[in-house]
C-alpha cells in the first residue's frame, strides 16, 4: 500500500509538471506570435542636410605666378690682386669688411723701394742703349766716308792702269808698268770691297744698337708698371669684401686681398624643372624675358624687387636637372650677393580659367557641382596650376557653375546641401514655437522624466515643456523617440 500510494503521488506530480511546463510554452508562443503580429514602430526619417562653402566657375583671364627660389648675385665682382709682392707701408681707412670705395680711390701701397731702385737700374741700362746707338750712326758715317775715300783712288787706279795700257799700245810705255797699274787697281778694288764690308758691319751694329735700345725702353715700361703697380686702387665704385691684408703685413705676388662687389647691379640665378621651363618659351622656342619679383624675408618684413628674365645656362650641369635661369633686377636696396630669396615669375596669361581653392578639386581632377534642388553631381576639370593654396581649372562647359570649395568624405554626388557663399553668413531658421494641451504636456514630461538623460538636460528640457510655448523641433523629437 504504502508503495502504491508513492507511486500515485510520483506520477500526479509528474502530470502537474507537464501541465505547467505545457502552459509556460502556450504563453511564450503567444507572446512571440503577438510580438511577430504587431506592426512595427516607425521613426520618421529627415534627409540631412550639410552646409557648405561654395565658389562659382567664372571664366576670366588670370596671369599664373611661378614661385622657385634663388640666389642673388652681382654681374660685377672683381678680385684684388697684388701684381707685384712686398711689405704694406699704407691701407686706406675704407679697406675694411663691408666698407665702401669709390673708382680709383687707392686702397693700399706698397714698398716702392725695390721697384724704385729696378727702375733706376734699366733707366742706366737705357741710357748706356742710347748711347751705343750714338756711336753706330757715328761709326756707319765714318764707314761709309772711308768707302768714299776708297772708290775715289780706285778710280783713279783705273785712269792709271788705262794711261799704262794705251801707252804700251803705242809703243811708249813697258809691260812692267801696265803689270804694276793693274796691281794697284786691283788692290783699289779689294780696298773698296774693305770698306763696303765695314759700312754693312756699322749698318748691323746700329741695327743690334737700336734692339738693344728698345729691350731698354720694354724694361723701363715694365720697371715703371711694377712701380705703379705698388698702388692698388679701386675699379669701380662698390663694397669691399674678404679682406685680408693690413698695414705692415706682407703680401705675395698675384695674392688676394679683398673682393670688390658692386651691390647695385645685382642678378638672381635660379632653377626651374623642365615642364617649368617649357611654359617660359615663346611660339619660336626663345626664352621669353618674364618680369619676375623677388622677395627676402627679414624678421617679417619683405625686401622686394623686381626685374626680367635675361639669359638661361648654357648646359644642365653634372647631376643637375630642369634649366638655370638668370634674371637681372632693376633698383634693389637692402638686398646683398649670397640673399637666398623667393622667386615668383609671370608666366603667360590663360584665357577661359578659374582660380578656386586647391580642396575644390579631387586627386582625378574632378568638382562637386550645386546642380538642382541643392543637390550635388560630379563634374570634370582640368587642372591646369597650382598657386598655392588654390589652383587653376579649365572652366569648359562649367562655366558659371557653383562648385564646393572644401570637399570631404561626407561629401558625394546625390547629397543635399546648403550652399553658403564667400562673405555670406549662414543664417540659423527661428525655431517654430507652439501651444501643448495638458494630455500631451504630461505625456511628454512623463517621458523625459522616465528616460536616461542626465539629471540637468532632463531638469532643462521640463523646464522648456512647462513654458506657456515649446519649440517645435524639441516635440517633434521627443515624440519620434516615443513613437507617437
Amino acid at each position: 500500500m504504502r508503495f502504491l500510494r508513492r507511486s500515485l503521488t510520483g506520477v500526479f506530480l509528474l502530470a502537474v509538471t507537464l501541465a505547467l511546463i505545457a502552459w509556460a510554452g502556450s504563453l511564450v508562443r503567444g507572446a512571440v506570435v503577438a510580438r511577430m503580429n504587431e506592426e512595427p514602430r516607425s521613426f520618421p526619417q529627415r534627409e540631412r542636410v550639410l552646409a557648405v562653402n561654395v565658389t562659382t566657375l567664372a571664366p576670366q583671364t588670370i596671369i599664373p605666378e611661378l614661385t622657385v627660389f634663388g640666389e642673388l648675385r652681382s654681374q660685377r665682382t672683381l678680385d684684388l690682386r697684388s701684381a707685384t709682392g712686398g711689405t704694406v707701408r699704407e691701407v686706406s681707412d675704407d679697406l675694411v669688411e663691408g666698407g665702401t670705395v669709390t673708382a680709383g680711390q687707392m686702397l693700399l701701397r706698397i714698398d716702392p723701394v725695390e721697384a724704385q731702385a729696378a727702375l733706376a737700374r734699366v733707366r742706366a741700362d737705357l741710357q748706356d742703349a742710347q748711347a751705343e746707338v750714338r756711336d753706330a750712326d757715328r761709326a756707319l758715317i765714318l764707314a761709309e766716308d772711308e768707302l768714299t775715300a776708297a772708290r775715289a783712288q780706285a778710280s783713279l787706279r783705273d785712269q792709271a792702269l788705262a794711261r799704262a795700257r794705251d801707252l804700251s799700245e803705242r809703243g811708249v810705255g813697258t809691260a812692267a808698268a801696265v803689270e804694276t797699274a793693274e796691281l794697284a787697281a786691283s788692290s783699289a778694288q779689294a780696298s773698296v770691297l774693305t770698306r763696303r764690308q765695314g759700312v754693312a758691319t756699322a749698318q748691323a751694329r746700329i741695327d743690334q744698337a737700336n734692339t738693344r735700345l728698345a729691350r731698354a725702353e720694354i724694361s723701363v715700361a715694365e720697371a715703371e708698371r711694377n712701380l705703379a703697380d705698388t698702388e692698388i686702387s679701386a675699379a669701380f665704385d662698390g663694397v669691399l669684401a674678404e679682406v685680408t691684408v693690413s698695414r705692415g703685413g706682407r703680401i705675395t705676388a698675384n695674392e688676394r686681398f679683398a673682393q670688390l662687389v658692386d651691390p647695385d647691379q645685382l642678378e638672381v640665378s635660379f632653377r626651374v624643372s623642365t615642364s617649368q621651363y617649357a611654359r617660359l618659351l615663346d611660339d619660336t622656342g626663345a626664352l621669353l624675358k618674364a618680369p619676375v619679383a623677388v622677395t627676402l624675408d627679414v624678421s617679417g618684413v619683405n625686401l622686394r624687387a623686381t626685374g626680367r628674365i635675361t639669359r638661361e645656362g648654357a648646359t644642365v650641369g653634372t647631376g643637375q636637372t630642369g634649366r638655370l635661369l638668370f634674371a637681372r633686377l632693376d633698383a634693389a636696396p637692402g638686398f646683398r650677393p649670397g640673399d637666398f630669396v623667393t622667386v615668383r615669375i609671370d608666366e603667360p596669361s590663360l584665357e577661359g580659367v578659374a582660380l578656386v581653392p586647391a580642396t575644390a578639386v579631387a586627386a582625378d581632377e574632378t568638382v562637386l557641382v550645386v546642380g538642382e534642388e541643392n543637390r550635388l553631381r560630379s563634374a570634370q576639370v582640368t587642372l591646369l596650376r597650382r598657386q598655392g593654396d588654390d589652383v587653376i581649372v579649365a572652366v569648359g562647359d562649367n562655366a558659371g557653375a557653383t562648385i564646393v570649395a572644401e570637399r570631404s568624405p561626407l561629401l558625394g554626388a546625390g547629397i543635399k546641401v546648403n550652399p553658403i557663399r564667400p562673405g555670406q553668413v549662414e543664417e540659423t531658421p527661428a525655431d517654430e514655437m507652439i501651444t501643448l494641451d495638458a494630455e500631451r504636456r504630461a505625456k511628454l514630461i512623463a517621458f523625459v522624466s522616465e528616460g536616461r538623460m542626465p539629471d540637468d538636460v532632463k531638469a532643462r528640457i521640463i523646464g522648456q515643456l512647462e513654458a506657456e510655448e515649446v519649440s517645435a523641433e524639441t516635440v517633434t523629437r521627443l515624440e519620434s523617440r516615443m513613437g507617437s
